[in-house]
């Protein structure tokens, strides 16, 4: 009987620390998470001091040679580079190693190529690849007629040897245009949301802190929720309604982590925007990682280049169920923190109020007698508002709610405004 069973590559994980302060150890333990994900088996790391990595080979001749013995110690089939390699890297690091030569950032787009299911993702995941190695192909073409199959070959990666850089950048073109006609139609949702008073909140973190199981919990989303680097890659909406009786948007974005690829960025760059239209900001953090502090600075950086600068943020310090009650847990970026479990449910109340108070920070606080004949004025209070108290009387129905911004002029009584502003 053949055994067709798919071999597992064992790699090597090389990193450079540049100075003392740089945390190298834990990026590199971080990257064999990523290469667990994309199906490969790490079986050795290496690091090596300098002062800047080597222009030509990434690392220096005598950690080469290293690297070389080990790959034959421990029957390693590739090494996997914690930093993007130019492709002169790539290609003398292939050369010199005579083994297949990656890094985090081919890594990354393999896990996106496996994780894409919807058809945008697919065109953000290919053009991204296609970018990447539309510089590359010569060190690439020796690495697979080399080696073939196995991580960075999946999706178009698989057809790259046919593929010269002319039909790469026509294909790149085409993808471009597919692209434009996705963020077009994100537009226009995004104009409905707005023509319709719903608001939107953004649920960002860092990949792996819980964001798709705290969409489960809130919405019963029945999204794919795995402890692996991005489980789910594609953005998922759904609605959610407050215990006040208002509806708002969930959006779950792409997580993020350290040293995203910029081709990843500028592909997803529509997808991460949502956080940009967003009103409010709902960052996640897995409290149980001991990195928790620099995986919360990745976000704000990420942010940041993303130009969200101007939003409310809740910062949920989420997977408490498995951290010690003593841990001493603060973000001094955010509006807001909330402290819970979104695999036991714990501490959702809470945060249900906090969205609640948010929202009402940014909505007008009236107090209307309205007529019987305008009483349809109260159902629009009831979907966008907050309604706080109805009481029927006999000259009318009165009301105190809060109402957002946009609505306010649609909420008033026909017959002079007695509304009265609280803030």
């Amino acid at each position: 009987m053949i055994d067709l069973a798919k071999e597992t590559e064992r790699v090597i994980l090389v990193g450079v620390s540049l100075s003392d302060q740089d945390d190298t150890l834990k990026s590199l333990e971080e990257l064999r998470d990523l290469a667990s994900t994309a199906g490969a088996e790490t079986v050795g790391m290496v690091i090596q001091n300098r002062e800047q990595m080597h222009p030509g080979t990434y690392i220096g001749k005598g950690k080469i040679e290293e690297v070389k013995d080990l790959l034959w110690e421990l029957d390693a089939t590739g090494i996997i580079c914690d930093d993007e390699l130019s492709p002169a890297q790539m290609k003398n690091l292939q050369d010199e190693l005579d083994a297949k030569v990656m890094d985090r950032t081919l890594v990354i787009l393999d896990i996106f190529a496996a994780r894409a299911s919807t058809s945008e993702g697919k065109i953000q995941v290919e053009l991204a690849q296609l970018k990447y190695r539309q510089t590359r192909l010569t060190g690439f073409g020796t690495a697979m007629s080399r080696l073939g199959g196995g991580i960075g070959t999946r999706g178009p990666g698989e057809k790259k040897l046919e593929i010269d850089r002319r039909l790469i950048k026509s294909r790149i073109a085409q993808l471009n245009r597919e692209l434009k006609d996705v963020k077009r139609h994100r537009e226009v949702t995004r104009e409905q949301r707005s023509r319709n008073h719903v608001p939107v909140a953004a649920i960002v973190g860092y990949t792996n802190a819980g964001k798709s199981t705290l969409l489960n919990a809130l919405t019963g989303a029945g999204i794919l929720a795995e402890d692996k680097l991005f489980a789910t890659l594609d953005p998922t909406t759904r609605e959610l309604k407050l215990p006040s009786g208002q509806e708002i948007l969930l959006t779950d974005t792409v997580g993020f982590i350290r040293k995203l690829p910029h081709h990843l960025i500028e592909a997803f760059r529509s997808t991460l925007e949502e956080a940009k239209y967003a009103d409010i900001i709902l960052h996640v953090v897995d409290t149980a990682n001991p990195q928790m502090d620099e995986q919360m600075y990745t976000v704000y950086e990420t942010l940041q280049n993303l130009e969200v600068t101007d939003k409310p943020i809740i910062t949920i310090f989420n997977k408490q169920d498995k951290v010690d009650g003593d841990k001493i847990i603060r973000d001094f970026h955010a509006d807001y923190t909330v402290k819970i479990s979104a695999k036991t449910f714990a501490g959702i109340p809470e945060l249900l109020k906090t969205i609640e108070a948010v929202l009402r920070e940014q909505k007008i606080a009236i107090e209307n007698l309205y007529s019987y004949q305008e009483a349809g004025k109260i159902q629009f209070i009831r979907k966008y508002g907050e309604l706080q108290e109805e009481e029927y009387r006999e000259d009318g129905i009165f009301v105190r709610a809060y109402v957002p911004v946009e609505i306010y002029d649609k909420v008033k009584v026909s017959r002079g405004d007695s509304s009265k502003n609280f803030l």
